[in-house]
């Protein structure tokens, strides 16, 4: 069996300033979603996008994520215990961010910008649909660093089964990796190539959501539910209850605007 490598969880320390993992990695996400779309403008695959709208869209981005994700974590797992704690709400250095309520964070983020550029919304979904796995892979990374969000338990036997003594002795999937290749590598690999090529409005945000939503229920089959929600309704968890939305509107997203293919005209007789 692999032992957790138990790394400090401060990569890099100057004086009274210290730099945690999750933070280094926030960080590395928004550089790359700002160079993967200055690229992306620069292939002209969707009209009207410069390199210099970049600045503008990331500013928008990090607030909707951060904010997002926090609010997020607090009304979708511990509802009743910040209802009880609100200060504690803005103590983001204590841990505790969703992904789906960044999702939301960012998607009014992305309808502010829209509206404020004169933009369709499903436009600029679409233009940063492809941008955003490659920060989530960045996300699971820390999330291994830190040793959250650990695996189900594994048989021993398995390859890569992985012992976490920060939680017990037992060993388990390392499921942060699991999801930083299947949220984070393939899904950018799959958006990518389907995006370079021009699209009907919405299609490209569509994906997104089916891919990352497929790919999150599966993964979740191997992490442990958190300690404190543990298994829902269907032997599910909170993470797949909220991924099966996702799954749905993407789908309609994929459905309502796909091409129509029309049979060729019967020969006239």
């Amino acid at each position: 069996m692999l032992v957790h490598p138990q790394f400090d969880p401060v990569a890099i320390s100057i004086g009274p300033i210290a730099l945690r993992w999750y933070g280094l990695m926030y960080l590395v996400a928004f550089v790359l979603f700002l160079l993967l779309g200055r690229y992306r403008a620069r292939q002209n695959v969707m009209d009207g996008w410069r390199a210099a709208d970049l600045d503008d869209l990331l500013l928008y981005g990090m607030l909707g994520v951060v904010l997002g994700g926090r609010l997020g974590y607090c009304l979708f797992y511990k509802p009743a215990y910040y209802l009880s704690h609100p200060l504690e709400i803005f103590a983001i250095w204590q841990g505790g961010m969703s992904f789906h309520g960044g999702l939301l964070g960012v998607l009014l983020a992305m309808w502010l910008y829209a509206r404020r550029t004169g933009r369709t919304f499903l436009g600029v979904t679409d233009f940063i649909a492809p941008l955003v796995p490659l920060g989530l892979a960045s996300g699971r990374i820390g999330n291994f660093i830190n040793a959250e969000l650990p695996g189900r338990a594994a048989d021993p036997s398995l390859p890569w089964a992985m012992v976490f003594p920060q939680i017990d002795s037992v060993p388990r999937h390392p499921s942060q990796l699991y999801q930083f290749a299947l949220e984070g590598l393939v899904l950018f690999m799959l958006l990518w190539l389907f995006a370079r090529r021009r699209r009907p409005l919405g299609q490209v945000s569509g994906a997104f959501l089916v891919g990352y939503g497929v790919f999150r229920v599966a993964a979740e089959f191997f992490r442990e539910p958190d300690a404190f929600l543990g298994f829902l309704a269907l032997g599910l968890t909170m993470g797949q209850w909220l991924s099966a939305p996702m799954i749905v509107i993407g789908l309609w997203l994929l459905v309502r605007n796909a091409p129509v293919v029309r049979p060729p005209p019967s020969p006239s007789r």
